[in-house]
């Protein structure tokens, strides 16, 4: 449902695919989506899941399906993200019939929308304060060699 007031999903409902995406991590993913307490609101999203090789992708219809069926949770909220013009993905073929076409927004909607949802409020954190820029966005990507370990 489109409101200009929804916020974006937290770094936690978010998983971006690449060709190195492990399945731990699509795992992981789906058992956060549904796991009891995952209904407030939460929206799981796998972005750009047509970039996953095979072997992960086969994966992640075992997980979500078997995930699916024996979870007690009914109202979760678990979108796949792949490109238009994957037509032979595999993570396409196994959920196509979940498939659903986005409604189009025009460019400037977008950039509204977004202006509005990434605006680092005043007063911020002084995490937020080490990315200060002129239009004080607050979401930023690090990207790393080794997570976790400072490099």
């Amino acid at each position: 449902r489109h409101t200009e007031t929804a916020p974006l999903p937290s770094y936690d409902e978010v998983l971006v695919c690449t060709p190195d995406t492990e399945e731990e991590e699509v795992e992981l993913l789906i058992r956060r989506a549904l796991s009891p307490g995952s209904q407030d609101q939460k929206i799981f999203c796998l972005l750009g899941a047509d970039k996953l090789v095979y072997k992960v992708s086969e994966r992640l219809e075992f997980h979500f399906f078997h995930l699916a069926q024996s979870s007690s949770v009914l109202n979760y909220k678990f979108l796949i993200f792949c490109s238009a013009k994957a037509h032979n993905s595999y993570v396409i073929t196994a959920f196509d019939a979940y498939k659903v076409t986005f409604p189009y927004y025009d460019k400037m909607e977008i950039q509204t929308y977004l202006r509005r949802n990434l605006e680092v409020p005043s007063g911020t954190a002084p995490v937020a304060q080490a990315f200060e820029e002129p239009h004080q966005q607050n979401i930023k990507f690090v990207f790393s060699e080794r997570a976790g370990m400072g490099e």
